[in-house]
C-alpha cells in the first residue's frame, strides 16, 4: 500500500517522523535533482537523534553516524556510481546486511537488483510546486511484493 503526503519544507520532520514508524532497516530515496532527498534525510538523522553536522555523501558515497542506542546509520548518495560492481567492490553491499544498522540510500536505482525483498521502505519525492514537495511511500511487503 502507498501513502501519499504533499508537504512544505517546515512540515519535513513530521514527514520524518511518519517514515521511522515500523521495522524496516532499509529506505531508498528517489526524485529528481533538488527535489529534497538529502533534506528529507537529513530531518531523518535528526529526528533519530544524530547531533553535529549531516552532510551530503554526494562525494564520499555514503557517510556514518552512531546513534545513542547503538545502531549505526548509513547514509548513501549513489548519484555518481555508474555500477552496481562499483558498490560491491567498495564493500558497501556489508552495510546492507549489519543487523544493527540503518540504511538511507539516495539514487538507489544502481543496486535495486541487491536489495531485499522485503522490509524495504521505498519513498518517492517530486516537485507539487515551489514550495510543496509530493512524497510517496511504501513497505515492501514481508511476502517480497511490493
Amino acid at each position: 500500500m502507498s501513502t501519499q503526503m504533499t508537504i512544505t519544507r517546515s512540515e519535513m520532520q513530521k514527514c520524518a517522523q511518519q517514515l521511522l514508524t515500523g521495522t524496516q532497516r532499509i529506505w531508498t530515496f528517489t526524485g529528481t535533482l533538488g527535489a529534497g532527498k538529502t533534506t528529507l534525510v537529513q530531518e531523518m538523522l535528526t529526528t533519530l537523534g544524530v547531533t553535529g553536522p549531516i552532510v551530503s555523501p554526494t562525494y564520499t558515497y555514503v557517510c556514518i553516524y552512531r546513534l545513542a542506542d547503538g545502531r549505526t546509520v548509513y547514509h548513501f548518495d549513489l548519484y555518481r556510481l555508474l555500477t552496481v560492481q562499483d558498490f560491491m567492490h567498495a564493500g558497501f553491499d556489508e552495510y546492507l546486511n549489519d543487523e544493527n544498522g540503518l540504511c538511507f540510500i539516495e539514487w538507489p536505482e544502481i543496486i535495486e537488483s541487491i536489495l531485499p525483498q522485503k522490509n524495504v521502505r521505498r519513498v518517492t519525492i517530486e516537485y507539487a510546486d515551489s514550495e510543496k514537495r509530493l512524497i510517496s511511500f511504501e513497505l515492501s511487503s514481508s511476502s517480497g511484493t511490493k
